[in-house]
């Protein structure tokens, strides 16, 4: 899950491997592959890191697993 911001400064929180595709007309569109679509502030740079930083988290080998 990502934490974005809507235009009216609301946050909301997105599973990231819901994401289909991503449009800067000049807002940020995110469509989900339900086709559900939020525009929100954070650009598609931002987004790409953030999905990126979540990938790697999920990816980390959990602490006092045998």
């Amino acid at each position: 899950m990502i934490k974005l911001t809507r235009l009216n400064g609301q946050e909301l929180v997105i599973n990231a491997e819901m994401i289909e595709r991503m449009e800067a007309k000049p807002d940020t569109i995110i469509t989900l592959t339900t086709g559900e679509q939020y525009i929100v502030q954070d650009s598609v740079d931002q987004i790409i890191a953030k999905v990126t930083h979540y990938k790697q988290e999920i990816n980390l080998p959990q602490k006092n697993q045998p």
